[in-house]
């Protein structure tokens, strides 16, 4: 017998094909205006790309605190450390591709390496962009940000988590990056879920685990989907969501790893330096474990749609349960 968390919808809600889908940046776009009514240092800096990172729905609720800076990802977050440091919580929005793709060095010298609450939001990550084509898909984010100093990196599920995530960026006064995709996903937290950075979420767990699904961002429904065929084939698991990848959420990674003894992590990004990177490096130093890490290996994306392109590059849920099956064979 298996259980999905409390927390969650219910489990004929989660898996039904009706489940209500949104982009995860919509999730941005209803919290910083929700934010911006509440705190007015709040200020919201775009590229040239307003409508698709969500930030017009700020400008038109706060248009005197709303810059567009046209195509300058640099000087925007030079522009938004020097708010930061003047008392505002500057949240700055792009492709992920162009931020932190395009002004990596601006964001490390002016905002980490001042330990300042610049709010990076990456939006259209990860090959779900679909027909935008390789250089817009950023599947390298996760490394970049993960590897500066006095960063929190955050990768929501769903739209709801994309809110939440936003509303602790606000609150937390440090240099945040939060990933969001472009493509609609499956709703399946509320508003009663929990979310805290630094904190996991168990979405399934089954009396007799013998592997443990480790998913952030989106990814993680898919793990829960795999879960439920292999828990029809008599494999129990763990689904462990990690919206938070740094700080992340040692303990329960390395409870999940001990009672499942075989881990599965899920990312769309490239596995070298991703999610999955940072729980090997976990694992190897405090509980090592036979572990496969599905992500993009090593390649960049390519045009197509999103569906297809999940399933091309082997994130689909029978993808995930078909590397659970192989493991549990060794």
């Amino acid at each position: 017998m298996s259980m999905l968390n409390k927390d969650a919808k219910l489990l004929e809600t989660l898996f039904d094909k009706d489940i209500e889908k949104k982009s995860t940046r919509d999730g941005f776009g209803t919290a910083v205006v929700d934010a911006g009514k509440e705190n007015k240092d709040i200020v919201v800096l775009s590229a040239d790309l307003k409508e698709s990172t969500r930030a017009d729905w700020f400008e038109k609720e706060f248009p005197e605190r709303f810059i567009e800076v046209g195509i300058g990802e640099q000087n925007m977050a030079t522009l938004a450390a020097g708010f930061a440091l003047a008392g505002k919580i500057p949240f700055i929005t792009s492709y992920a591709a162009f931020s932190p793709g395009r002004n990596y060095e601006q964001i490390r010298t002016t905002a980490a390496l001042n330990d300042v609450p610049v709010k990076i939001m990456g939006m259209h990550a990860g090959v779900s962009v679909g027909p935008d084509g390789a250089t817009h898909q950023m599947l390298e984010d996760i490394a970049l940000m993960r590897a500066m100093p006095n960063m929190i990196v955050l990768n929501p599920c769903d739209a709801e988590e994309g809110r939440k995530a936003t509303l602790s960026a606000v609150a937390n006064g440090k240099p945040t990056y939060i990933r969001f995709g472009r493509s609609n996903v499956p709703v399946f937290t509320t508003k009663d879920t929990p979310f805290a950075e630094g904190k996991a979420l168990v979405l399934w767990k089954s009396e007799k685990p013998k592997v443990a699904l480790l998913g952030t961002g989106s990814m993680s429904y898919n793990a829960l989907v795999a879960a439920r065929a292999l828990e029809a084939e008599g494999i129990g698991s763990i689904v462990l969501h990690n919206p938070s990848i740094k700080p992340l959420d040692e303990a329960a990674i390395l409870e999940a790893a001990k009672a499942a003894g075989k881990v599965v992590t899920v990312e769309e990004h490239q596995v070298a330096g991703g999610f999955g990177g940072a729980v090997a490096e976990l694992l190897s130093k405090k509980h090592p474990v036979h572990i496969e890490r599905l992500g993009i290996q090593d390649e960049f994306g390519q045009s197509g749609e999103p569906d297809e392109l999940i399933e091309h590059y082997g994130l689909g849920p029978s993808f995930i349960a078909e590397t659970a099956r192989r493991m549990l064979k060794v």
